[in-house]
């Protein structure tokens, strides 16, 4: 029965497609549960991950690049009650080969530069108060974020893991055993006033519905994600106005605990994607529509391939790879038609120990885009492109206990 299993699969995986955040969930995930045992602890922790990615694009989507570094979390983590946490420290992002780094928030939400620089490393301040009333966490300061918000992949790039600046502001998450919820609002651009850039920051929503028991070897699921993006506000000083931009997405998914040793699960899952301008003219269009389907396997416990497809028209994601969008990132103005973007890929990871993860991802995106507009009217047929990645990632969480009060 197994047997079959896994050739059924294997060719269910050739025709159908998959959702890919498997390896970034557990290389870049925090836990933000408290352990009654961490009670009156001061503790020392060393959060890290070490990368090198290389990301060969050709086409007229996107530039390749490569991103080899590491980002560094040292911190202190005092747990005063058996529902109040603090952690404080430093977080610290080092490209190999890099000696400056612009002081501006990591994450394209503005067109304005930094003209001032750190030396040495791209350097932060990490503080975050966290409490736990019932099934409810509330999160200020550094939040939960990245991989921790569980964002379909089409509306956020795994890569913001490396990348990005730690997401900042206010969560609330809630795990109830049929249903998880992360709402949250990462402020990324504070404004003082006659400042010369604008305020923006991302609200976001996800949520996880269970439609049966969760133990079930066949489980049922829909996924529900929003992003909100607003720049702006009443001290904005520049000519670019109020700009407010939205993606969302409500799928429905299928995850198969098979009992195999060969092919130990199968999961499956399809939604509709929608971006909506609300304000602004950041995108040449207001609304636009996408969907996607996937499919991943993965074979005994530490080896996945997934395949996933997209098709869109006049759609932007807000946080996701280039190829989930009609606009071209290699050429600004220009715009496709439509979008239909293959991935097919593998990853493995191999975890040492519970705080130490190595991690290796391939993907490959067989590219093909509707006809391309330039900004200056010129329309072109857009021409086939394979794109593909691979990367290699260690995480290392260590920690250490430095005193138990009474």
């Amino acid at each position: 029965m197994c047997r079959r299993t896994s050739l059924f699969s294997f060719f269910l995986l050739m025709a159908v497609s998959a959702g890919a955040q498997d390896l970034a969930y557990r290389m870049a995930a925090s836990n933000y549960r408290m352990d009654y045992a961490d009670t009156r602890t001061l503790a020392f922790e060393l959060d890290n991950i070490s990368f090198f990615k290389d990301n060969e694009f050709e086409g007229q989507q996107a530039r390749g690049y490569s991103l080899p570094g590491l980002w560094l979390q040292p911190k202190l983590t005092y747990q005063p009650l058996d529902a109040v946490r603090l952690e404080a420290g430093l977080h610290a992002l080092i490209f190999d080969g890099a000696n400056k780094y612009p002081c501006y928030a990591y994450h394209d939400i503005g067109r304005w530069k930094g003209n001032q620089y750190q030396s040495g490393a791209h350097l932060l301040p990490f503080f975050r108060a966290q409490a736990r009333l019932g099934k409810v966490m509330f999160v200020l300061g550094d939040i939960y974020g990245g991989a921790n918000h569980r964002v379909m992949e089409p509306l956020m790039n795994p890569e913001v893991n490396l990348t990005q600046d730690p997401d900042m502001g206010f969560q609330i998450i809630a795990d109830l055993p049929r249903w998880h919820m992360d709402a949250w609002i990462n402020w990324q651009s504070y404004i003082f006033e006659e400042d010369t850039h604008q305020e923006a920051f991302t609200v976001g929503f996800n949520q996880r519905i269970q439609l049966n028991d969760p133990q079930n070897a066949i489980q049922w699921y829909i996924p529900i994600d929003i992003l909100v993006q607003h720049r702006g506000g009443e001290q904005d000083t520049t000519s670019m106005g109020v700009q407010t931009i939205t993606n969302g997405g409500l799928g429905l998914g299928m995850k198969w605990k098979t009992g195999c040793r060969v092919l130990r699960s199968l999961t499956a899952e399809a939604a509709v994607l929608g971006c909506w301008q609300q304000s602004g003219h950041l995108w040449p269009f207001n609304t636009g529509v996408g969907g996607s389907a996937s499919v991943s396997a993965v074979f005994f416990g530490d080896f996945r391939a997934f395949a996933s497809f997209f098709a869109a028209r006049d759609f932007v994601s807000l946080y996701g790879a280039p190829f989930y969008s009609t606009l071209s990132q290699k050429e600004e103005g220009a715009r496709f038609s439509r979008m239909l973007t293959p991935h097919v890929g593998v990853e493995w990871h191999h975890t040492f120990a519970r705080s130490y993860t190595l991690g290796l991802k391939a993907d490959v995106y067989p590219l093909a885009a509707g006809r391309l507009t330039h900004a200056d009217g010129r329309v072109e047929a857009a021409a086939f492109s394979t794109n593909f990645s691979f990367g290699v990632y260690m995480r290392c969480n260590p920690r250490f206990l430095l005193k138990r009060f009474r």
